[in-house]
């Protein structure tokens, strides 16, 4: 079964540009070969991530995440079956918060300041396919 799962979680401290890309690194060099794919939205120090998968693999993923002692307060959001996925080859893709994506966040989220906590699971998957475009690749 292949599902998708979103989930947010608050930095346990500040990231250095650097640690941000090893992460992702990471991310991509265990996710291809496991068949995961998804990205990553990192907004004041806050983790927004998509994973996509069969569901045995994303639920052993996110575990391990649980266990990251990088994340406080981590919380699915959305967990569901689909049929395709939003992120295709991509094991893993990043979309750090600038200016211009400032509006794409406010047009999703209910508060003022961007805050994936209080999204709904249909806003947050309609934030990741917007976000999708502006997604940069971070290669090795």
């Amino acid at each position: 079964m292949l599902i998708r799962l979103i989930y947010a979680s608050r930095s346990a401290g500040m990231l250095s540009p650097v640690e941000v890309k090893d992460i992702v690194r990471s991310s991509q060099r265990n996710n291809g070969p496991l068949g995961v794919t998804g990205a990553l939205i990192l907004s004041n120090g806050i983790f927004l991530q998509c994973l996509e998968g069969d569901h045995r693999v994303v639920n052993a993923l996110y575990h391990r995440i649980l266990l990251d002692p990088r994340h406080r307060e981590p919380a699915i959001l959305s967990y569901k079956e689909i049929d395709q996925r939003l992120y295709g080859a991509w094991a893993m893709g990043l979309v750090s918060t600038t200016e211009a994506h400032r509006a794409i966040f406010l047009k999703y989220g209910a508060q003022a300041e961007f805050d994936p906590y209080e999204m709904r699971p249909a806003a947050l998957e309609l934030l990741f396919t917007d976000m999708v475009e502006h997604a940069r690749p971070i290669t090795a």
